[in-house]
């Protein structure tokens, strides 16, 4: 390996790390929050670059289905519970989006038309999900929890080939093409996605440590019992930290989709590898999970290097030293509380 390959197989490192950090800090936010180990996030991630592929073809994306649906059981619910205007919300702003969709979808949108409207079709799913499958069971143990995580992927995954076929889609790139910068060749896209990525956890660290929101979404994660007490609800603290799973969700499928061939069921080996960082993390710490996150994207760019047939063995062969330690941590926290 020369200097240059090296210097490539880091910028691959970087923009992978760059996903993978925000999917981390998505599912460190949610499970802080929640308690739910949000494994149909990678879902989230193809759902959307699927759609944003769909609309580039000018095509109507069939992820409408699940969004109509969705809001129509949604809206069920809360006129039961006597939510009127709840319910009129979830029929009203899906519907808008979906009539939307179907006038605009065989025009030329324009890259940001066409991402504007992915993520007003993708990113109110997770907050759909959250509503169906996670918070009538708030209270029920985290294991019960992971089971219906795992249930919502393989639900979403059937729908994902059901809807857009086992074919793989690719998007066309925001910035096309490369600059020269000390006589490497960078990727124009790779530039995009990294400082998105820089900017979103930029706004996601002022969002937690300067805003109200942000605070009670700390403070639910801190103490669910002691927010509730000064008037913080645990159900709506959940909803909107899937609803920002959900925005960071949409957008790295969508920055990503032009970099890879995105197929039904690749959000799954994304999401994993999100997973393993938060899980370096502990679950529990932002800084952490980005650091592991950069981590795993840089083992598994040299991996591919060295060993392209078993760079996600090695990658996800990570994860056992990485449980073993966090087990000997948790162990000696909990001794030193028991002293």
């Amino acid at each position: 390996m020369n200097g240059m390959i090296a210097a490539l197989l880091a910028q691959d490192a970087l923009t992978s790390g760059a996903i993978y950090a925000l999917l981390a800090i998505s599912l460190v936010m949610v499970f802080s929050t929640t308690r739910i180990l949000l494994i149909p996030q990678g879902e989230i991630v193809s759902l959307s670059a699927l759609t944003l592929a769909s609309l580039e073809a000018g095509h109507v994306p069939g992820t409408l289905w699940l969004l109509g649906l969705g809001g129509l059981v949604v809206a069920g619910l809360q006129a039961l519970s006597g939510q009127i205007r709840g319910a009129v919300l979830w029929l009203a702003i899906p519907g808008a989006i979906i009539a939307a969709t179907r006038l605009l979808a065989a025009h030329d949108l324009g890259a940001a038309g066409r991402m504007t409207l992915t993520l007003a079709i993708c990113a109110p799913l997770s907050v759909i999900m959250y509503r169906l499958a996670f918070r009538p069971l708030a209270r029920a143990p985290t294991l019960v929890l992971l089971i219906v995580a795992m249930a919502v992927h393989v639900l979403l995954t059937g729908f994902s080939l059901m809807v857009f076929g086992p074919e793989g889609f690719r998007t066309r790139p925001l910035l096309p093409g490369t600059i020269t910068v000390a006589g490497m060749p960078l990727r124009l896209q790779a530039l995009v996605i990294i400082g998105t990525a820089a900017v979103l956890l930029t706004a996601m660290a002022l969002y937690f440590g300067r805003t109200l929101g942000g605070k009670a979404l700390r403070a639910t994660a801190s103490n669910a019992t002691g927010a509730r007490l000064v008037g913080i609800r645990p159900e709506a603290a959940g909803e909107v930290a899937f609803l920002l799973a959900g925005l960071i969700g949409c957008i790295s499928g969508m920055l990503i989709s032009s970099m890879t061939t995105i197929y039904f069921d690749t959000g799954f080996m994304i999401g994993l590898k999100g997973f393993m960082a938060a899980i370096m993390a502990g679950l529990g710490s932002y800084p952490l999970a980005a650091a592991g996150a950069v981590l795993i994207g840089g083992i598994e760019s040299y991996a591919s290097f060295y060993a392209s047939a078993f760079k996600d063995v090695i990658v996800f062969a990570l994860i056992i030293p990485v449980l073993i330690w966090r087990n000997m941590i948790d162990s000696r926290n909990r001794d030193e509380e028991e002293e």
